[in-house]
């Protein structure tokens, strides 16, 4: 590790992660043609010949999540036995909402719904039957699987930094392979790795999230449509991030999420109100048991005997999203996640998210296509012309239409403060080996360089360039995580055994305490 007044950095991982970001970008910036085609070649290949794979991976690592919470080392504590945690449950709640999915949700919200109607994964014998298809589809990328992955990741860096005392990074997870050697370079590799993923894969989220607000700039102010007032808003929105990731996880990303979470609900709830809330309740109800009636068989299609291509576009590039994502929400939700149980981590961050996120695509994506279903068609056409403005065209069919557009353009924004500073916190943890005090400069540094990554990409490419990095960077780590399920397993095994080694010793000494205590009763009498 390298520090002085100005920087605590870990020099390896921080300069040979730096010039792999810039290298790449400097390349996607002179040959933008060239990068294009091979963006298009790579994706294919990487979705067409292991997309079974991520879906092996994304199945596997759910399964392991559940045995684990419902197993015998479900009542360890993250911390040791006396850890209390340091957030209440409401503002855990609220902090893994905000930084696990935020941007996505007001992207897709309406859009995937509508685009699953129109154009339907399998095929389907009528528009009722289209509309269980869409809302299950919808449900399985934005469910169970996706907060499976980040409460695997999260778990086990929090196991090793808590329990086991190692640096809050990576390469801590795979202490039981490696030894000591996460301490060379075969942990700063590992590290490495983790930064170009978690940096793609929030650039990734921030363009999306960019490209939204660009179209609510041009549906309330007639903004053009264009990368370059895409750049121009990640530019102002990174500036106001700055001002939250200097002042840190406790005030900065506590605040925000929570502020996340009260415009969220207030915009949710308006929705739910004006739009036809009956048939909301009762399309969450039916939405949440046709997923949970269909999950294996969804889970597991792999389009093996069409082989139309539409798994490559959505599902194959969900589960790499999430795995991309892993590094920084896994980080993120150990660091606010010390003193829970196993069984009360995995259950938290599985279930209570996961319904949230059902009811936010029920009340906005059911609500869509009962709009739909009435033949009103201007959401179908606008999400097949501009995926960006499926939400500010949907808002349209609702009262105070520029008051909530205005509110959803400051909730995506909102969102991008949020996961930009979550973002940079993480990112300067692995590169400064978990230093417990950095600098604030670099962390502005981090949140500056997501900010020009996503201008990048979108320059060279708009939404396939975004989703292709987030592709590519979340191949390697499904299979990093794989390994990280057995390293867990081996870790959790010595806690237990030492834990009922102390509870045995404990028990000794009480038993001897006993019966020294009888042996001076009876000498007493």
């Amino acid at each position: 590790m390298f520090g002085n007044k100005r920087f605590i950095i870990n020099r390896p991982v921080f300069f040979t992660a730096v010039l792999l970001i810039f290298t790449s970008m400097l390349l996607c910036l002179l040959y933008r043609q060239s990068v294009d085609e091979w963006f298009s070649r790579t994706r294919y290949f990487i979705t067409e010949h292991l997309g079974w794979f991520l879906i092996l991976t994304v199945n596997f690592v759910l399964i392991f999540c559940l045995s684990l919470a419902f197993g015998r080392f479900g009542h360890i504590r993250l911390g040791g036995e006396q850890a209390e945690p340091e957030f209440s449950t409401v503002s855990w709640f609220a902090m893994l909402f905000s930084a696990g999915m935020g941007i996505g949700l007001m992207f897709f919200g309406v859009a995937e719904p509508v685009s699953h109607f129109s154009m339907p994964p399998r095929p389907v014998g009528s528009d009722v039957a289209a509309v269980r298809q869409a809302m299950d589809f919808t449900f399985l990328h934005w469910g169970l699987h996706a907060w499976a992955i980040y409460a695997l990741v999260g778990l086990a860096l929090a196991f090793f930094s808590f329990n086991k005392k190692l640096p809050l990074t990576f390469r801590s997870l795979f202490y039981p392979f490696l030894g000591e050697r996460i301490h060379g370079w075969w942990g700063h590799s590992i590290d490495i790795l983790s930064v170009l993923a978690t940096l793609f894969g929030l650039s990734t989220s921030l363009g999306v999230g960019v490209q939204q607000m660009n179209a609510g700039m041009s549906f309330l102010f007639g903004w053009p449509l264009s990368t370059s007032v895409q750049s121009i808003l990640i530019l102002v929105v990174t500036s106001i991030a700055t001002i939250s990731v200097v002042s840190g996880l406790d005030k900065g990303v506590k605040i925000l999420s929570n502020a996340n979470m009260i415009m969220a609900f207030t915009l949710m709830l308006f929705v739910f109100i004006c739009g036809p809330s009956t048939y909301l309740l009762k399309s969450f109800i039916q939405n949440t048991g046709s997923y949970l009636a269909d999950f294996i068989q969804i889970s597991t299609w792999n389009d093996a005997f069409r082989q139309t291509g539409w798994q490559n576009t959505w599902t194959v590039f969900y589960w790499a999203w999430w795995i991309a994502w892993s590094p920084f929400v896994g980080s993120f939700i150990a660091r606010i996640s010390m003193g829970r149980t196993i069984r009360e981590f995995i259950l938290g961050v599985l279930i209570v998210p996961a319904l949230l996120t059902f009811l936010w695509m029920t009340i906005y994506g059911s609500t869509a296509l009962s709009f739909i279903l009435k033949g009103d068609n201007t959401l179908v056409t606008a999400v097949n012309d501009n995926i960006s403005t499926a939400l500010f065209v949907f808002l349209q069919q609702l009262p105070l239409t520029a008051l909530l557009s205005m509110l959803a353009i400051i909730l995506v924004s909102f969102f991008f403060i949020t996961s930009s500073d979550s973002g940079s916190l993480v990112i300067d943890n692995i590169t400064s080996g978990s230093a417990p005090r950095t600098p604030a400069i670099q962390r502005v540094f981090w949140a500056f360089l997501q900010g020009a990554v996503a201008i990048i990409l979108l320059l060279g490419g708009g939404l396939q360039a975004l989703q292709t990095a987030v592709i590519i960077t979340g191949l390697p780590f499904a299979a990093i995580i794989l390994l990280m399920c057995y390293s867990l397993w081996q870790g959790l095994k010595e806690e237990l055994a030492a834990m009922h080694k102390k509870q045995r010793q404990k028990q000794q000494k009480n038993y001897r305490d006993t019966i020294v205590d009888l042996i001076d009763e009876q000498k007493k009498t």
